[in-house]
């Protein structure tokens, strides 16, 4: 049990700096371009701003259930890399239909994708929420 915890911990720590990193970069991207300065900002602009945001949350989304789905493989919990896949975004996703189970030895492992998960929307939501007000700030004033 330890073992799960420890080595689902390390999963999720890696996958939660893989958002981070991706997140700040975008924020950087954003500062550089003074794209979300409202002087600059029209509505074509802001459109594209929220559009490639939404892109990347996708894409980062979208590594960190990759990232379950072969850690699942590589621990021997699924032994088909389509199963992986599947189990980690209904996992990951949180509504985990129940079809595919895991067996005792990897249960802890494999819950640790749904937290990752949870940690990942509240980290994009939050993200969201500041760009939205940030671009809608001249709007609103």
């Amino acid at each position: 049990m330890i073992s799960q915890i420890l080595w689902g911990s390390l999963i999720l720590g890696f996958c939660t700096l893989i958002h981070l990193v991706m997140l700040l970069a975008w924020i950087r991207f954003l500062r550089h371009f003074q794209i979300t300065e409202p002087r600059h900002a029209n509505v074509f602009r802001q459109f594209g701003v929220i559009g490639s945001a939404l892109a990347m949350i996708i894409l980062v989304h979208t590594i960190q259930v990759w990232i379950w789905a072969g850690s699942l493989v590589w621990s021997g919990a699924i032994a088909s890399q389509s199963d992986a896949l599947y189990f980690a975004l209904v996992t990951y996703t949180t509504v985990g239909y129940g079809d595919v189970t895991l067996s005792a030895d990897h249960r802890i492992f494999g819950a640790m994708a749904s937290v990752t998960g949870l940690l990942g929307f509240g980290i994009s939501t939050a993200f969201l929420v500041g760009l939205l007000g940030k671009l809608f700030q001249r709007h609103l004033n």
